[in-house]
């Protein structure tokens, strides 16, 4: 079980390294854009960029920071409650989480083979859209397995 943990948390890491180095690229393009806006010289779709590139930093840091708990928790009532009604929450919860993440990945996986079906592009790039649909969904079914990671952790008596 350990070592399909530790997969989970390198595969997630992956995806939030994907997610830093799209969020510097975003920066540094706005400065560049700012910068060249004062010479009359922007760059053609920055916004679009960014557009696009903001959704992949939101869809890809979700995995890891749910697997670090960077998330905001509020645990004031449940820390009343014995360990093993604490487990039971937690385990409820998250399969809960579990259940809106599969029905968020599915109907992205559903919303971007519509996109790539009708060809729809960004306007001034003519950048397809499907790519940034299916990405998020493919993290939307990490993060069920992140989830899943943290219920097997809470039963193997882990979860801190």
């Amino acid at each position: 079980m350990d070592g399909f943990l530790n997969k989970m948390r390198d595969l997630s890491q992956f995806l939030y390294i994907i997610a830093g180095i799209t969020l510097a690229f975003m920066m540094c393009l706005t400065v560049l854009d700012v910068i060249l806006r004062t010479f009359r010289k922007p760059i053609v779709g920055t916004y679009e960029l960014v557009a696009f590139s903001g959704a992949v930093v939101i869809g890809f840091s979700v995995p890891f920071t749910s697997w670090v708990r960077g998330h905001i928790y509020v645990d004031f009532l449940i820390s009343r409650f014995s360990r093993k009604v604490k487990n039971v929450i937690h385990v409820a919860t998250r399969c809960l989480v579990i259940w809106l993440f599969l029905m968020a990945g599915w109907n992205l996986i559903k919303y971007g083979m519509d996109l790539q079906k009708s060809g729809e592009v960004s306007l001034t790039l003519e950048m397809p859209f499907y790519p940034v649909a299916y990405g998020i969904g493919v993290c939307c079914f990490v993060q069920c397995v992140v989830i899943l990671c943290d219920i097997l952790k809470i039963s193997g008596g882990k979860y801190e």
